[in-house]
């Protein structure tokens, strides 16, 4: 009888323990719209008790004991909540609403600038790849000098080498040469042209607030240049708050790196200054006896100031100096000096100076005026055994544009006059390369709001390149959201090129024998292209799971492309061949959110191909397959930690044979305190390179033929650093 009478109490104890433990469920909504908001989070204060919202906006914490408890809500974007309920609550199967409030920071930080209008990056109809300030400072842990790995760790987007021993880099986008890449600083195009195949190297990611990345014809907000797409490198601007920065990294593959940014707004007027010297000696990991990574200095300086005259008026105005002396070649040469079995060497020596003005005033509550204007000298010199190619680039970008921004619809119109004028000091006796593009621009953009679901943007533009006749660019795009889970995006437009020498097989040449073009031979390169998309969201697992997926199918045509031959005589001409290149393919992004894991996996298939007199080949150093990927742990503020792998397809060579596929990882970690974080990264830990599977020249050490580079050639490098806030 003892016996069950204890039993009995042990019953009702637990009996009363689990009539204890209370249920929460709320509905997270958009103080401002009413929208639910999917992946927001809601966390018991004082425990590990939390869930994250699903598809309907609903969040469930179950086990929750009586009394008084603290409940905080959270979503990126918005105000965090915290809110006091006592259990058992007085209506327990009734749903909470919770309204969270937008951050004003936040709102500017997504408005996207490169299709010129007001929009938020969810209610643009144009497809656009929106890279924030979180994922910069991430990379920028890992590659602090440039901006290469910020670029081609991104799906569809690949970074072509076309030097093996300078590291001169161009980015490709859907399986299309560099050229056809346009890259704007704050929308200003000073990296075009002689700039385009060191603009990468030479581009810190400090003082980036966000990277705007459009694929697919983009020549109708731009102007020509923009077949394949466009990157726009957007600036920090000013706050109230002081952000003073100072980042020093170091490297295993004789690397150094000083990046400095100081901004703020003082009541009428802020200013931004980023300063930066980025050091290597030279390197050569695998013996070949070439560099694999070039010794080099490099001096970066960029005050801005921004003036706001009154509420109506921001004007702003940024003056950049970059000087660079690059050299590879023979590890011989460099340490000890010319001698008759070591003289080869490469020297690039780079000035860029350019200014940036830009003046925004409101007229009123729907319209404003944007003028624009940049000036920029580029200074290059490049010399080989035997060779010397030297010349200065001056060129000038004027825009003036109106919007007007109402409830439903945008529109915005403008013109533009982009000059350009390279002079070449004649060191040879190839005809010297001289040339001079003035292009003469008027454009039209509306955006409108169809109904609730569906937006559509139009876009005309019409262009006067002298020598070169009129390009009429149309372009539409549509937005069309079947539910709060499930979008779509198409779109399309024409765009062109203007004949240049500036190209990656000039650069692969060093411009040695390359004819200059001929403005009654060669012609504008003509493109049409279109892209299809669609965006599921979704939360699992009682919302502790958010799953987004993103497939991307894309399609280019280009007529007539502009491609580098050689003549009988040895020397090269640029011809428009009989014939088009294509480019058709999907990109495959997927991203998995749970608890502090985020896990992002992305894929590309591409194929590009050339149609030339009957003859069908695929174009070169373009692989067909390309994964990328990343599992990252970050608890805000305090830890950041990250795993990366990426898979690139066999490619074909220019010498006819098949460059080999291969695998990279990474691994980077770092600790963030108020004042100051550390940290360390370790790419390419396994160590591939193109030396370990394929050779890099033919020839002798003393009279080398560089072949493709299409795998890495500095092999396993660690780097750690130390980023101070004042």
């Amino acid at each position: 009888m003892k016996k069950l009478s204890i039993f009995i109490a042990i019953m009702l104890l637990s009996l009363q323990s689990v009539c204890a433990q209370n249920i929460f469920k709320a509905k997270i909504i958009d103080g401002d719209c009413g929208e639910t908001l999917i992946g927001a989070t809601a966390i018991l204060q004082g425990s590990n008790k939390g869930a994250m919202s699903d598809a309907e906006g609903i969040v469930t914490i179950t086990g929750i004991p009586d009394g008084t408890h603290t409940i905080i809500f959270s979503c990126t974007g918005f105000e965090t909540e915290r809110k006091k309920f006592t259990f058992p609550l007085q209506s327990p199967d009734k749903t909470v609403i919770i309204s969270l409030e937008e951050e004003e920071n936040e709102l500017e930080e997504v408005v996207v600038t490169a299709t010129r209008g007001t929009r938020t990056f969810n209610d643009l109809p144009t497809r656009v790849e929106f890279i924030g300030s979180e994922e910069l400072e991430e990379k920028s842990l890992m590659k602090p000098g440039d901006i290469r790995m910020l670029l081609s760790e991104s799906t569809g987007i690949q970074t072509q080498q076309t030097s093996a021993i300078s590291g001169n880099s161009l980015i490709k986008i859907q399986g299309l040469d560099g050229k056809y890449t346009q890259i704007l600083k704050d929308g200003f195009p000073v990296f075009s042209g002689a700039a385009a195949g060191l603009g990468l190297l030479q581009t810190p990611p400090l003082d980036l607030k966000q990277v705007e990345i459009i694929k697919g014809s983009s020549s109708t907000l731009y102007g020509g240049g923009a077949i394949a797409g466009l990157v726009n490198l957007v600036s920090k601007t000013p706050e109230e708050k002081r952000d003073f920065q100072v980042q020093l990294n170091g490297t295993t593959a004789k690397g150094l790196d000083v990046n400095t940014f100081y901004s703020q707004r003082f009541n009428k007027a802020g200013t931004t200054v980023f300063a930066s010297y980025n050091r290597n000696w030279a390197y050569d990991p695998s013996d070949v006896g070439f560099t694999a990574i070039p010794e080099f200095d490099r001096f970066t300086l960029n005050p801005t100031i921004f003036l706001y005259p009154s509420e109506n008026t921001i004007a702003s105005l940024g003056i950049e100096a970059m000087i660079e002396d690059r050299l590879g070649g023979d590890i011989h040469y460099i340490k000890h000096g010319h001698t008759s079995d070591h003289p080869y060497f490469e020297k690039n020596s780079s000035q860029r100076y350019s200014s940036r003005l830009n003046v925004k005033h409101k007229l009123n509550g729907n319209s404003s005026l944007n003028v624009k204007n940049s000036v920029t000298l580029f200074r290059r010199r490049l010399e080989i055994p035997d060779y010397r190619f030297k010349g200065d680039q001056w060129s000038s970008f004027s825009e003036l544009s109106y919007i007007n921004t109402r409830e439903k619809c945008e529109w915005i119109a403008g013109a533009n006059a982009w000059t350009e004028h390279f002079d070449e000091k004649q060191l040879t006796s190839i005809p010297a390369r001289d040339f001079s593009l003035n292009t003469f621009g008027a454009f039209v953009q509306n955006t409108v709001n169809i109904s609730e679901n569906m937006v559509i943007e139009s876009g005309l533009r019409g262009d006067y390149v002298h020598d070169y006749g009129f390009a009429i660019l149309p372009r539409i795009s549509a937005l069309y959201r079947f539910n709060n889970k499930f979008s779509t995006r198409i779109g399309g437009g024409f765009g062109y090129k203007p004949p240049s020498i500036f190209s990656e097989e000039s650069e692969r040449l060093q411009y040695e024998n390359v004819l200059p073009i001929d403005k009654e031979f060669n012609k504008l390169e003509r493109s049409y292209g279109a892209n299809l998309d669609f965006n599921y969201r979704t939360s699992i697992a009682d919302g502790r799971v958010l799953f987004t997926v993103n497939q991307l199918f894309f399609y280019t045509y280009l007529r007539h492309p502009l491609e580098l031959k050689k003549e009988s005589d040895g020397l090269y001409r640029f011809y428009n061949i009989a014939g088009n290149m294509n480019s058709k393919g999907a990109e495959t992004n997927v991203k998995v959110m749970y608890s502090d894991f985020s896990l992002f996996l992305g894929y590309t298939y591409t194929d590009a191909r050339i149609k030339e007199n009957g003859m069908n080949h695929r174009k070169t150093l373009t692989p067909k397959h390309r994964l990328n990927s990343m599992l990252m742990y970050e608890v805000e503020d305090s830890w950041r930690i990250g795993y990366e792998l990426y898979y690139v397809g066999e490619q074909h060579l220019t010498d006819g044979l098949m460059g080999k596929d291969y695998v990279t990882m990474g691994f980077m970690i770092q600790k963030i305190w108020d004042k100051f974080s550390i940290y360390a990264n370790f790419e390419n830990f396994t160590d591939r390179r193109q030396t370990r599977f394929d050779t890099i020249y033919t020839g002798s050490i003393s009279n080398p033929e560089f072949r493709d580079i299409y795998a890495p050639l500095d092999g396993f490098v660690a780097n750690a650093g130390i980023i101070l806030k004042f």
